[in-house]
Order: structure tokens, then C-alpha cells, then sequence
């Protein structure tokens, strides 16, 4: 009876054991690699995703699923179309021994550089006015040929420069619209800097419509800016940014920095201010600006209390100039702009960016509030002169005294407050460079007797004794006065 007994419990624990391992060796890895390959199918998988208000689902689900850019492509565009320019001047110095003697001193060359973009096949180059600024010579080297290049003009308020080599069947750039950038959106920064190879470094549009007050050396300048994080270094300044199908949406201007080089923020002026100043110079010879006379704020939560606005959209009227299209048109200070024709504004740099794809002469729809009402004007713009004439600026150049002499405009008088003046441009070796002066000086007085234009200031320096005095207001808006034996 106990080995019938014995011989059960056996039996029973073999089964039991049998079907634990059954479980465990069998049936169990079965489980885990159907888990498995459920989970390996679920991850390979797209994965559903909610729809976005204000866009299909289809859009969002194609959005996500981008493959990562290929920048390949756009460079292979782009770099063929930036070049490397050199810009060479002259410096006069004076050592202890000249001092003394009365020696005229030594001259000494000057090698700046710079990048720039092919803007046609037939020979126009897109650069910055300050790579070019003070040359006496310019080149431009695109696949180690040298280029002699001509001056076309310049623009100081866009910090732009346009040069003419001549050259045919070049690979221009195409340009695309800055208006259709988004913000996020990758582009690639081309330059050519010490005429190394074209470098190309890659990033997204930071921001758009940056104001930064980095062009100083007009009183009307023009500052929308794309930020970029795409590294643009010192030689980079007037090379090309681009889209990812290699199209020109910006050139590169500016780096925002404490040591010279790059830290993580650059700057671009909009490729659609580019093209209207480009087709002004080639038409003109100069750019055509159309002015509302009228200075506006950015409107902030001090500005909004001040004024007592109900809320912060738009550009506020500080100023209401006699001599512009705005004054006749009866907009006063306090006015908010809102709109030019449709565009929304939202701070000065959409205000000026939009007024810079006009001419004099454009009428343009401004809506706006007055004391919370909303009001509607259609103006028609002028130039600095307060007409609405297209027009090519009076010069007047003189080699000895190294400038271009400019009359001060109407418009530009009263802002600053002064009847009258005459500025020197393209500050070039020379009487005026030789004695410290910069490009944006306002003459007003030389020797005590007041200037009013251009021809006076040569004739009255022919004329002067050995001493000379000169007054005038400096690119920064401050009052200098030089005095100086010659």
C-alpha cells in the first residue's frame, strides 16, 4: 500500500513538474517573440497623430515625417554663384620725423576682403557697402580668375553695394522671395572668405524683421533683418543665405558679437529688399526711396500707457514732417498704423521694410486708429526732395579732396534741424580721409562761412589760408568740429 502510495505521489509530481516546464520553455518564448515582433511591426510603423487646429491631418502626419534635410543639393546651387572680392586703399601715415620736418608723411596699402553674389550672367555682383566702403580698386575672384570690378552704387541705408565685371555666362544665383520664409525654416550660409573655397554652414531662420540699429551711417536706415543661427564669420559678410533649393533669401550682413566672430546669431538683409535696390541701382544709378515723412515707435506696454491704447498692435506716429506726403495726407502725431496696403505692422522694421519696395510716386493704402477709431488714407509718396519725381542724386566728385560731395535733402534737413549742408560719401584717399573725417559727414560751416553746396566746399578750400576750421554734424548725429593746418 505505501509503494502504491509512493508510486502516485510520483506520478503527480512529474505531471505537475512536466507542465511548469511546458510553460516556461514552450510556451512562454512563443509569447515573448510574438510581444516582440508586435512591438518591432508598431515601431516600424507610422505613429497616428492628432490633427492640429488650423491644418489637416495629412499635413501634420507629412510634416513629421520628413526625412531629415539634405543640404547637398543646395550647396552644389549656391556655391558657384558666390565670389570673393578684395578691396584695396591706401593709408597715410605720419611718423615723429614728418611731424617735425613737415613731411607729408608715407602711404601704406591696404587689403580688406569680402564676399559677394553673382546676381546675372552677364557680370552684376551683389555685395555689402561696408566690404567695398573706402576703396580705391576693387576685385572679384570667381574661380581663381581676377576680375576688375566697377562700382554700380552703393546704398548705405540696406548696407548694400552693386559691382559690374566684366564677364558673360556666369552662374547667377536665383533668388527666391524673402516674404515666403518661415521662421524655422533650414538655410544654408554661403561665403567665400580669404578666397578660400566656398564654405557653406547650415542653421534655420531664427526671427525675421530684426531691428539691431547696426547701420549708423544714414539717417534713414532700412532694418528688417533675417536671423540666422547659421555661422556667418568675418569674409562672409555679402555672401548668399539660401533656401534648401539653393535660392538666395538673403545676403549676410552682420554677426552679433563681443569678439568679431561668430556666437550664435547672423544677420540678413531680405532677399526682396535686395532685388528692389539691385533693379533701382541698374535703372538709376541710384536707389529709389519713397518717404511718408512720418517717424514711428515700436508701441510697448510704456508707450501704450502714455498714449493710452487699448492694446499693442502696430506702429505709433511720433513725428509728422512738413515736408512729407504724410503731413499733406493730414496724419498726426498719436495716429497708429496697422496696415499698408493689407501687409500688417507690427513694429518699425515691417514699417520700413514694406515702405521699401516703393518708389516715389506709389500711392499706398494706410489704415489706422485714431483715438480707437479706425481710419483709412490713400497716399501718394514722395521723395527726399518732397516731389514725386524718380531721380538720380546730384554729385559731386572731386579726386583731390577724395569724396563724393552731396547735397543734404529737404526731408532730411528737418529731421535733423539744420537750413542746410552738403555730406561727404565714398571717402576714398585723399584731403577729407587724410585729416579723419568719415563717410556721412554733414559740412555746414567752413572757415566760419556756411555751406550750402557742393561747389562751395571745393572752392572755398582752393581759396583757404594754411589753416583750416570745418563744423558739421559727424554719421552718428553729433556735433564735430575739426581744425587743422594743411
Amino acid at each position: 500500500m505505501k509503494k502504491l502510495a509512493f508510486q502516485v505521489l510520483i506520478s503527480v509530481l512529474s505531471g505537475v513538474l512536466g507542465a511548469a516546464l511546458y510553460f516556461e520553455f514552450i510556451i512562454e518564448p512563443k509569447q515573448i517573440a510574438w510581444q516582440e515582433a508586435v512591438l518591432s511591426q508598431n515601431l516600424s510603423a507610422k505613429i497616428p497623430v492628432m490633427p492640429t487646429k488650423g491644418r489637416d491631418s495629412d499635413t501634420t502626419n507629412n510634416m513629421l515625417m520628413l526625412s531629415p534635410p539634405d543640404f547637398v543639393q543646395a550647396s552644389q546651387v549656391a556655391t558657384p554663384s558666390v565670389v570673393y572680392i578684395k578691396n584695396i586703399s591706401s593709408r597715410q601715415a605720419v611718423d615723429w620725423f614728418d611731424w617735425y620736418f613737415g613731411g607729408g608723411g608715407y602711404s601704406s596699402r591696404v587689403v580688406s576682403s569680402g564676399s559677394g553674389v553673382i546676381y546675372s550672367a552677364d557680370g552684376y555682383v551683389i555685395t555689402n557697402n561696408h566690404v567695398i566702403e573706402g576703396a580705391e580698386s576693387i576685385e572679384v575672384i570667381h574661380n581663381k580668375k581676377t576680375y576688375k570690378a566697377k562700382v554700380i552704387g552703393r546704398d548705405p541705408s540696406t548696407d548694400l553695394a552693386l559691382l559690374k565685371i566684366d564677364a558673360r555666362n556666369l552662374p547667377n544665383i536665383r533668388i527666391a522671395r524673402s516674404r515666403d520664409v518661415q521662421v524655422g525654416e533650414w538655410v544654408l550660409a554661403v561665403g567665400n572668405p580669404f578666397n578660400l573655397t566656398s564654405t557653406v554652414t547650415a542653421g534655420i531662420v531664427s526671427a525675421k524683421g530684426r531691428a539691431l540699429r547696426l547701420i549708423r551711417s544714414t539717417r534713414f536706415p532700412i532694418e528688417s533683418f533675417i536671423q540666422t543661427d547659421a555661422a556667418i564669420n568675418p569674409g562672409n559678410s555679402g555672401g548668399a543665405l539660401v533656401n534648401l533649393k539653393g535660392e538666395l533669401v538673403g545676403i549676410n550682413t552682420a554677426i552679433l558679437s563681443q569678439t568679431g566672430s561668430y556666437t550664435g546669431y547672423g544677420f540678413a538683409v531680405p532677399s526682396d529688399i535686395v532685388a528692389k535696390v539691385v533693379s533701382d541701382l541698374i535703372q538709376f544709378g541710384d536707389v529709389q526711396k519713397a518717404f511718408l515723412g512720418i517717424e514711428v515707435l515700436d508701441i510697448n506696454s510704456e508707450v501704450a500707457q502714455e498714449y493710452n491704447l487699448k492694446d499693442l498692435e502696430g506702429v505709433l506716429v511720433d513725428r509728422v514732417m512738413k515736408e512729407g506726403a504724410g503731413y499733406q495726407a493730414g496724419l498726426q502725431k498719436g495716429d497708429v498704423i496697422l496696415k499698408i496696403n493689407e501687409e500688417p505692422i507690427n513694429s518699425r522694421a515691417d514699417f520700413d521694410e514694406n515702405l521699401s519696395y516703393f518708389r516715389p510716386g506709389d500711392e499706398i493704402t494706410i489704415i489706422y486708429k485714431r483715438k480707437g477709431k479706425l481710419e483709412q488714407k490713400k497716399i501718394k509718396l514722395t521723395n527726399q526732395q518732397g516731389t514725386t519725381d524718380t531721380s538720380k542724386k546730384e554729385v559731386l566728385s572731386d579726386d583731390d579732396l577724395g569724396a563724393d560731395l552731396e547735397k543734404v535733402p529737404k526731408i532730411e534737413l528737418e529731421k535733423i534741424g539744420i537750413k542746410n549742408g552738403v555730406r561727404l560719401n565714398n571717402l576714398r584717399r585723399g584731403f577729407f580721409k587724410n585729416n579723419g573725417f568719415e563717410d556721412g559727414f554733414i559740412i555746414l560751416r567752413i572757415n566760419g562761412v556756411e555751406i550750402k553746396e557742393p561747389k562751395e566746399v571745393i572752392e572755398i578750400l582752393n581759396k583757404a589760408p594754411r589753416r583750416i576750421t570745418i563744423e558739421g554734424i559727424d554719421r552718428y548725429g553729433s556735433s564735430a568740429y575739426y581744425s587743422f593746418t594743411r
